[in-house]
């Protein structure tokens, strides 16, 4: 008996999707994300296994389909970029991860590559950085187009901020007093005083609006 032509055909196109990269693809705004993986089913050597919109769904779909690269997006409802690539990272050491996102600040870009991201692409850039960036990733290496590096080389050394003064940061720049912030947090406005000139001193300002703009440029905060 003759094999069905059907099967054959399937069987083919699994082998040949085998041979290609396959990227799973996380961004919360559909038409963005349709666009991205458009780019990559296009691209003769890659083949896009998933999409989703949300950094828990990322870790679910890479623990399924287990990725060659995975392709972040570092805002995200819920679960951050950040935190989902950590989240892998923490059960698959080998996995690879691309970040595409609109954040260009260099503390975005730090956290980034700190959590396990490979590569960094902002959103604009041709996508062509984008292929580069998935088979450079793809074959052991590291992809970081030059405003990402010149970004990344301007951040200040020893600026990193402890999990409370981020938060006390966070609430500077959302405006409140240091007794408002002392209320919500649950300490003492002497200690909040204390965390808010570690921040300057860390971000190398010397007031507190030039602390939000700083916080906000580098993405140290977002809105």
């Amino acid at each position: 008996m003759m094999p069905n032509r059907t099967v054959l055909v399937d069987e083919q196109k699994e082998l040949k999707d085998v041979t290609k990269i396959r990227v799973l693809v996380i961004d919360d705004h559909p038409i963005t994300r349709f666009g991205i993986a458009a780019i990559i089913e296009a691209t003769p050597d890659m083949t896009v296994v998933a999409q989703a919109g949300s950094g828990e769904e990322a870790v679910e779909l890479y623990e399924k389909h287990l990725p060659d690269i995975t392709l972040m997006d570092l805002r995200l409802p819920g679960m951050s970029g950040v935190e989902a690539i950590r989240a892998v990272m923490a059960r698959h050491r080998q996995a690879r991860f691309v970040v595409l996102t609109t954040y260009e600040g260099d503390e975005d870009i730090h956290q980034a590559l700190q959590a396990g991201a490979r590569s960094y692409i902002v959103k604009g850039m041709p996508h062509e950085a984008l292929v580069n960036a998935l088979r450079r990733v793809h074959s052991g290496g590291q992809f970081l187009p030059p405003p990402v590096s010149r970004a990344l080389f301007s951040r200040i050394p020893n600026s990193d901020l402890s999990a409370r003064e981020r938060e006390v940061l966070g609430l500077i720049v959302r405006g409140r007093s240091n007794k408002e912030i002392a209320t919500e947090l649950g300490i003492t406005e002497s200690t909040v005083k204390c965390h808010v000139s570690v921040i300057l001193m860390r971000l190398n300002v010397s007031d507190r609006t030039q602390a939000v703009v700083t916080a906000l440029r580098r993405g140290l905060v977002h809105l």
